[in-house]
């Protein structure tokens, strides 16, 4: 029999319980599961050694639950049941036949990127419940890991998965700039990084978004200056108010201008060689349709912009 537990239990052991339970009769369950009524006897004593103490009463006319047995039946059918419905869900998804589709995003590339792909995912599979959480990519990376979304509109991130999960670049996008309305260099359309050498940079934590100040340093010493950072954000709000009550800069991808923010200007940098990179990354294996159908939204959504 194979050693599956519930609980510490044996899965197989608990199946043959609960058809005893509900036949009334060993004789009965036995002929359900197709075995002898030895063979179930034995199994209901390996399931009290397992247990600890008798779970049936046993009689000419059938087989009442002890105190014991009630217990059981009350607290391991829930589990069970439980247990059931994601194995079930499991084996939907290694055939790529999954009815919930978990997405990771970055709110402020969703507007423009994930909820065209959203449309498409509930024209073609209305039949999908889509979960959605916004995630930094540091908790999109961590979610992944866990098996807790599908898939993660990630942002440049992405580039530490491509040994662990499915990596996608959707877009390559110019970088702008954010500063004060008072600084100086507000007063011209576009910018150029070696402008910005006396300037002090927003930063960003290591856990929520990996990389980023590794690559604002790259993008710095390439115009030959070495970047210095006066604060890590906690959040965009956060880097936003740092740009006003620091009077920093901060590098971020062409989506984020949409966002108003008082006190805070946008330029475009010049130079084509300080690029940002949107990606997507899903887990491994065989994608179900409506994961397929929302990475091919996502690609055109990014081909298009």
């Amino acid at each position: 029999m194979e050693r599956i537990t519930v609980g510490g239990v044996n899965l197989e052991l608990l199946r043959s319980f609960f058809a005893v339970v509900e036949q009334g009769s060993l004789n009965k369950a036995a002929e359900r599961l197709r075995v002898s009524q030895s063979t179930l006897t034995r199994q209901m004593q390996s399931l009290e050694q397992e247990v600890g103490g008798p779970l049936l009463e046993r009689s000419p006319g059938g087989v009442a639950l002890t105190a014991t047995g009630h217990a059981l039946a009350e607290k391991m059918r829930p589990l069970l049941e439980k247990f059931d419905v994601a194995l079930a869900d499991v084996r939907q998804r290694a055939r790529g036949r999954s009815a919930v589709l978990r997405i990771g995003y970055l709110m402020s590339a969703a507007g423009c990127y994930l909820n065209p792909a959203l449309s498409a995912v509930r024209k073609a599979h209305p039949e999908v419940k889509v979960t959605m959480r916004d995630l930094s990519p540091g908790e999109q990376i961590a979610a992944l890991r866990e098996g807790t979304i599908d898939a993660g509109l990630i942002g440049q991130a992405g580039a530490l998965l491509t040994k662990e999960f499915y990596v996608k670049t959707l877009a390559v996008l110019p970088v702008w700039v954010a500063m004060s309305e008072e600084n100086p260099l507000a007063k011209a359309k576009t910018v150029k990084v070696a402008e910005l050498k006396k300037e002090v940079f927003v930063g960003a934590l290591e856990a929520d978004v990996p990389g980023h100040n590794r690559w604002v340093s790259e993008v710095c010493k390439r115009a030959g200056f070495r970047a210095r950072f006066v604060q890590d954000a906690e959040s965009l709000t956060h880097g936003m108010s740092l740009v006003v009550t620091e009077g920093a800069v901060s590098l971020l991808p062409d989506y984020v201008k949409r966002q108003a923010v008082p006190g805070v200007v946008f330029r475009e940098l010049k130079d084509t060689s300080a690029k940002w990179e949107l990606m997507v990354a899903w887990q491994r294996g065989k994608a179900s349709e409506g994961l397929k159908t929302l990475l091919e939204a996502l690609v055109k959504a990014g081909a298009e912009r």
